[in-house]
């Protein structure tokens, strides 16, 4: 029946007619292009249906399986014979069948023609497998391999002609940018036939038969490799492992997939289950050697985990990651799994070397990061101790590698890794390795190191990763952390571990080597809690890091520290969270108060934790971010509104309401501050409708109670908005208020406010009874200054009505009664000639209070009489009552006239009420306005000039033309002996330039520089933000605009004809003078902080404006240069030396490059890129034309007087000269003798520069240990060119004390040998060192002479990546030496450094 059938299938394919001429001209095309037909038979090839394949194909098949059964040379006879007995040659069959792949191959092929290519490709490989296909001359390599991947040219791909164009503008793009694209012949060709292509529409009925097709050949594949070997074909095993491996995407699998060897493939289910036992497959030995064949596997099956599309010499692109591609991930990972389980040793280098593969070329993306770190922590799950302590090993290695994403991604290993359970360290035989399994060991050395990691994104990184350690199930893992901040305990070793053996044989100081990082001091006392010190004093300088995202992730890390009682709980560290709720980055702030939320939630019954709380929320609620408000409001509501619930005396608070009134007890005391916050947000929660009559009702039940503060203060805020309020208690509380002898002043003032809101509520009988209370209360002058000034704002708040002229006589009426019962007080003190000497303090303080307050509601009933007896209270001059016609001599001062016995705090209040009083009369203002302004000047108390400060700026406000002639007066008080006085100074004037009522002029904004540098810190900081965040928003061009003159002011210059021209006292120069050498670095402060804020057009305009205004000055003699001009001339100079005074645009930014690319960033790198040029030519330009000739000009001018300016200008001109060192003549063409000095300059710094990184790595070369390579032993490091097919071990960086690259990653500071200089550690890379000729004496270390070292460079990582080998140098940081056995022989090194030498013979 078979036979039949196959003669039957045969004859429909016209072998017979099929020309013998055409049969030959497609073998001699090797099978690579299509050779048409005659039309007749070619017509009746293409409407071979798919049943006559399939006939064929299962005839074939039948014979291939009975051959197994019968003797193999006889079934092989018979298969081969019959084709011959049925007139069909094998080279015509494979011609035909070749001719079918061909058609179907093509990309306008129609559905019968995929279909048919598919059931060739199946037929012809069914022929290989059959023994006496290679004699026969079946197998050819091209058509092989064309017929292997047939499933990528027929299956229709997802992607259509817009991704694929985008994919093609993507290739473009990582090619040359410079050069346009431009469309060749072949790519227009491929274009019209993706368009071609677009027109192709299949059915679901058409997929499935080519799904059926393909699943056919995949099986046909499966079938070949069980009976061909393919050993001596390496080639097509590799095609084979990239062909199985995008089968795993053609479909999702069904169910569990199983990977046992026994089972048969034509009852899998799933193209991708058929995949991976092809794969199985692949790496038994009679494919070739297993360890290649794992090797392709493992490097195929590595982008599946790293979910990523590699071509065959593209570089790989990431994929999407759904469901689906995760679910292949994943099938993978068990995958490889399975195959380390079944074949162990064997698999596990390869193991390790795609674990490795795994970490070096993951990118950035935060998602690919995580997914990449789980299947890390999958893999090495399953591992023994001993290969997982070597993977840890080199873990510790690639943590430091010169890739930020490198070190990035080892923190997110290292968190999977410790999401496992810690192994023992017994389990590993390996001593040196054992130390590598603890958790102790990853978070300490790993994780912890890496806070000093050069990019701000890896330091931010690994302090939240810090504190998500705290969170972890194992105690050694939250033990670690404690040991690294505990001050208590033993001691911690933050770069490893030691032996106690190493450390007992050493009682004094001693060195021993922990890492290859650096060597560790030990002192013989315990350093641990010096440690855990420098480490908290580092986590709280990274919470006010300049960088966003250190700055969020150590908030998250003093938080956790915080929470589990890691760190002490002081108001030092809480302060840190607290103070970030008002950073000026939003993220950092809604951190900050999702920590300090979080903080509160796990510590509700610390007081200190509360009191932060409260201080980092209440101010969030004016923040100028909605959602920064927004989320502070939800915070407030959640801990405080929504805890009031009805209280009963029978029910105790659960512990969500004791933390609501306890919040609110200290609003009420310690947090009083913060109430106009508090304000702020029952204003907006008025808006709401927040306050229902429910929510009413719970609060008042709580007047009665313990925590009866914190109800009034809530009802204080909520009763202007409230419906109704149950009056009756209300009124009850103000009875017993006012008959109580027992005031707490804020809850009396609370009292106060919700009485003024209720009393238009009240009817006038109560009212009438209220005012009573309240004058006869005030009257007796015991009430505190709160209470005093509260209850004159509730007596107004009765009076007040519709009728103005009704308002104001009531109060005239009440508030003049108490005016007149001060009077009276002031004048039987001030008139009496014992009255001074029997002073109740307190009580004079409350009279002069009250008169204050009161007279602003009453300025007609306040007369002269009034007027002179408070200025009586500053100074004593009675003979004025008896004429009070005679005015006050307004040149006096008041401390001027005859000594007053009265105390300074009575005195403060006494301005106060002046001042008060001046508010209301704009006589009183120009007559006082010139004595205020002198006692700042004169006055010795500081109370008393502290609050004519505050006087003269609330006199600004309402008199602005009077006091603006005033203000330098004000702002001489910034260099006030008293920090208190400068601080309130600063604070006003910001304001007042806030609100525009004071402008820039004079010498003001000078003076601001001044307060910039203030001897104490915290005012110079405020100072600081004043400028920053209040002023310059304001007005962006105010630093530019005065950059100029402060170099003069600053210098107390005045000789320029424009500059430094107005008015000062002597006085006020001699204040605010920061001139001389002795200040210099003060000024250099404010001029870095002026540039640091300068955009990229006002550096470029200050530095042509500096040309014109002070250069050219001296150049053509308008400024003598004497000694004062030098000392100008030559700060000048400096300042244009500064790095802040570099164009942003062209140096270079700080921090690293993006490690990633796509569209959006390949476009900002050219934007910047053409920025950078256009930039640089134009301050080229300017330079030459404004620049040089001004200071060739000038370099004559200094070389005449000899003056040391010249120096200053040389230093200038090397320092602009560094990134222009080619062109030094083109640019100093006018004045050769200067290019050559400028030239030699910059040749002579170069130098310095070297011979001073070489003597700071001879400095540190105390340690010579060999440095080990961790790699395993079946990929060993080569230094012969990689071969197109790599899968190595990636090698990182393995760092040596000496080796500079250090500074990439770490933020070190090293002492050089040299007394007084300092030097930062610069990266050096090996490969680009150049010897230069004659330096070979001068060499750092010398070696014996006679002896000949071999030095290799080898690659740090291999070129997993390139299929043409590419070899990566640039990461090179490994060097080779001989063999120990060579070493032997050779003599000791001289260890002294030639380099010293040569410097102390200098000296």
């Amino acid at each position: 029946m078979n036979k039949m059938e196959l003669t039957s299938a045969l004859q429909s394919l016209k072998l017979n007619e099929i020309p013998a001429a055409w049969v030959d001209a497609v073998w001699d095309l090797e099978f690579t292009e299509s050779k048409p037909l005659d039309d007749p038979i070619e017509d009746e090839l293409m409407a071979t249906g798919d049943q006559v394949f399939s006939n064929m194909y299962q005839s074939l098949l039948a014979h291939a399986n009975d051959q197994q059964s019968a003797d193999t040379d006889k079934a092989s006879q018979s298969i081969w014979a019959m084709l011959m007995e049925n007139g069909a040659s094998v080279k015509t069959l494979v011609a035909t069948l070749s001719f079918f792949v061909l058609a179907g191959k093509a990309k306008v092929a129609n559905i019968q023609q995929r279909v048919n290519g598919l059931h060739a490709a199946s037929l012809y490989l069914l022929l290989l497998g059959i023994p006496g296909s290679i004699a026969n001359k079946v197998l050819h390599e091209i058509l092989l391999d064309t017929c292997l991947d047939m499933t990528s040219h027929c299956w229709p791909q997802d992607s259509g002609k817009k991704r694929k164009k985008d994919n093609l503008k993507s290739s473009q793009a990582e090619g040359k940018r410079s050069k346009p694209h431009h469309k060749d012949a072949t790519q227009m060709e491929v274009e019209e036939d993706e368009e071609d292509e677009e027109e192709l529409h299949f059915s679901g009925q058409d997929l499935m038969r080519m799904r059926d097709a393909v699943v056919l050949l995949v099986q046909s594949i499966l079938r070949l490799l069980q009976t061909f070997p393919l050993n001596k074909r390496p080639q097509s095993a590799s095609s084979c492992t990239q062909i199985f491996s995008k089968l795993l995407y053609f479909e999702p699998a069904i169910g569990q997939l199983t990977f046992s060897a026994g089972q048969d493939f034509t009852k899998l289910r799933s193209v991708p289950e058929m995949a991976f036992y092809g794969l199985q497959l692949l790496y038994s030995p009679k494919h070739g050697d297993q360890k290649e064949s794992l090797r392709r596997i493992f490097h195929r099956l590595l982008y599946v985990i790293l979910m990523m599309n590699k071509g065959n010499r593209s570089k790989p692109t990431l994929l999407i990651p759904s469901q689906a591609i995760l679910a292949i991930r994943n099938q993978a990972i068990h995958f490889v799994l399975h195959i380390v389980d079944e074949l162990k040793e064997p698999a596990m280098p390869f193991l390790q070397i795609l674990l490795q593969h795994i970490c070096f070329q993951m990118v950035e993306k935060s998602e690919f990061r995580t997914h990449g770190a789980q299947a890390v922590g999958m893999l090495t799950s399953q591992m023994e101790s001993t290969d997982y302590s070597c993977f840890v090993k080199w873990l510790l290695n690639f943590s430091r590698h010169s890739k930020m994403v490198c070190r990035l991604f080892s923190v997110d290993v290292v968190m999977v890794l410790l999401e496992h359970p810690e192994r023992r360290t017994e389990e590993c035989e390996d001593l040196e390795l054992a130390r590598f399994l603890p958790h102790k060991f990853l978070i300490q050395s790993l994780l912890f190191a890496r806070r000093m990691d050069h990019s701000p994104t890896v330091q931010g990184h690994a302090l939240a990763c810090l504190a998500q350690c705290l969170e972890l199930p194992s105690f050694n893992a939250t033990r670690a952390v404690h040991d690294l901040f505990s001050t208590t305990g033993t001691q911690t070793m933050l770069e490893g571990e030691t032996t106690e053996g190493n450390l007992s044989s050493q009682q004094a100081q001693k060195t021993y080597r922990t890492l290859p990082f650096r060597t560790v001091e030990i002192s013989s006392t315990d350093s641990s809690g010096c440690d855990a010190k420098e480490n908290l004093a580092l986590l709280l300088r990274r919470v006010q890091d300049s960088k966003t995202n250190v700055r969020r992730s150590s908030l998250q890390a003093l938080k956790g520290l915080l929470k589990h009682e890691v760190i002490p709980m002081n108001w030092e560290n809480l302060a840190m969270l607290s103070e970030r709720c008002r950073d000026p980055a939003v993220s950092v702030k809604k951190k900050a108060l999702q920590c300090v939320g979080e903080l509160l939630a796990a510590k509700p019954e610390c007081s200190m934790v509360q009191k932060a709380w409260l201080q980092g929320v209440l101010p969030a609620v004016v923040d100028t971010e909605n959602s920064v408000q927004e989320k502070a409001l939800e915070a407030l509501d959640q801990v405080l509104l929504s805890q009031i619930k009805l209280y009963s005396v029978s029910r105790h608070l659960d512990a969500s309401q004791r933390l609501t009134w306890d919040l609110l007890g200290l609003l009420c005391n310690e947090c009083q501050g913060l109430s106009q916050y508090f304000s702020q947000a029952f204003t907006i929660w008025s808006k709401q409708n927040k306050f229902t009559q429910t929510f009413i009702n719970n609060l008042i039940s709580h007047m009665e109670a313990d925590h009866a503060a914190g109800a009034w203060l809530l009802l204080s805020k909520v009763v202007a908005s409230s419906p109704r309020l149950p009056y009756s208690k209300i009124l009850d509380a103000w009875d017993s208020m006012v008959s109580s002898k027992d005031i707490h002043v804020t809850t009396c003032c609370h009292i106060l406010c919700v009485m003024g809101d209720i009393a238009t509520h009240l009817n006038e009988d109560t009212k009438y009874r209220i005012v009573d209370d309240l004058m006869s209360w005030l009257k007796t002058f015991t009430l505190p200054l709160e209470v005093i000034s509260a209850a004159v704002e509730t007596l107004y708040q009765f009076g007040s009505s519709e009728d103005v002229k009704q308002t104001q006589a009531f109060l005239n009426q009440h508030c003049g009664e108490l005016v007149s019962v001060c009077e009276a007080y002031l004048a039987n003190i001030m008139l009496s000639e014992n009255g001074a000497e029997n002073l109740n303090e307190e009580l004079m303080v409350k009279h002069l209070h009250t008169l204050g307050v009161a007279s602003l509601h009453c300025p007609a009933r306040v007369g002269k009489r009034t007027v002179l007896l408070v200025e009586s209270v500053l100074t004593t001059h009675s003979d004025k009552f008896t004429d009070c016609q005679e005015e006050l001599p307004a040149s006096l001062p008041l401390s001027q006239f005859k000594a007053n016995s009265l105390p300074t705090r009575v005195r403060a209040h006494g301005v106060i009420t002046l001042g008060k009083l001046c508010l209301q009369h704009e006589e009183l203002v120009q007559k006082y306005l010139p004595v205020f302004a002198r006692e700042l000047e004169v006055g010795t108390e500081v109370a008393v000039r502290n609050n004519v400060v505050v006087i003269m700026c609330d006199l600004c406000v309402r008199y602005t033309n009077m006091v603006d002639h005033y203000v330098p007066n004000i702002s001489i008080c910034l260099r006030d002996t008293e920090g208190v006085v400068r601080e309130q100074t600063l604070i006003m004037l910001t304001n007042l330039l806030q609100e525009e009522f004071v402008k820039w002029k004079g010498s003001l904004f000078f003076r601001f520089m001044v307060a910039l540098v203030d001897p104490v810190p915290a005012i110079a900081s405020l100072c600081e933000y004043c400028l920053l965040h209040r002023l310059l928003k304001k007005n962006p061009e105010m630093f530019s605009q005065h950059f100029i003159e402060c170099i003069f002011h600053l210098n107390s210059y005045s000789k320029h004809k424009s500059y430094n021209k107005f008015p000062q006292s002597e006085r006020e120069k001699v204040l605010f003078s920061i001139k001389g050498a002795q200040h210099r670095e003060k000024r250099f402060r404010i001029y870095r902080f002026l540039l640091e804020h300068f955009t990229d057009a006002q550096r470029f305009n200050i530095t042509i404006k500096i040309n014109h205004t002070v250069l050219a000055c001296f150049a053509d003699k308008e400024l003598p240069l004497d000694a004062d001009g030098a000392e100008i001339l030559s700060e000048t100079f400096n300042i244009l030396s500064l790095k802040e005074m570099k164009l942003q645009a062209i140096s270079v930014p700080a921090g690293e490059e993006p490690e990633e690319e796509n569209v959006a960033t390949m476009a900002k790198a050219v934007l910047q890129a053409a920025q950078k040029k256009v930039v640089s030519q134009v301050q080229k330009k300017a330079f030459i034309e404004n620049t040089v000739p001004l200071i060739i000009s000038l370099k004559s001018l200094l070389e005449q007087k000899h003056s040391p300016v010249l120096r200053d200008l040389m230093a200038y001109l090397q320092v602009t000269m560094q990134d222009y060192s080619s062109e030094v003549k083109d640019f100093f063409s006018g004045d050769e003798q200067l290019a050559t000095e400028v030239e030699f300059a910059l040749k002579t710094a170069e130098k310095d520069r070297e011979m001073e990184e070489q003597m700071d790595k001879c400095s540190l070369a105390g340690d010579k240990t060999p440095i080990a390579q961790d790699s395993v032993p079946s990929s060993p490091v080569r230094s012969r060119p990689l071969i197109p097919f790599s899968f190595a071990t990636p090698q990182p960086p393995c760092p040596h004390p000496l080796s500079a690259r250090r500074a990439h990653t770490d933020r070190r500071v090293y002492v050089s040998s040299r007394q007084g200089e300092h030097a930062k550690s610069k990266s050096t890379i090996l490969e680009r060192t150049v010897m230069p000729k004659g330096a070979v004496n001068d060499r750092a270390i010398s070696t014996p002479k006679g002896v000949s070292v071999n030095l290799t460079f080898d690659e740090a990582v291999s070129a997993i990546f390139s299929d043409q080998g590419t070899n990566l140098d640039r990461e090179t940081s490994v060097v080779h030496v001989r063999s120990p056995e060579q070493e032997a022989g050779l003599r000791q090194w001289n260890v002294q450094s030639p380099l010293h030498k040569k410097k102390s013979t200098k000296v």
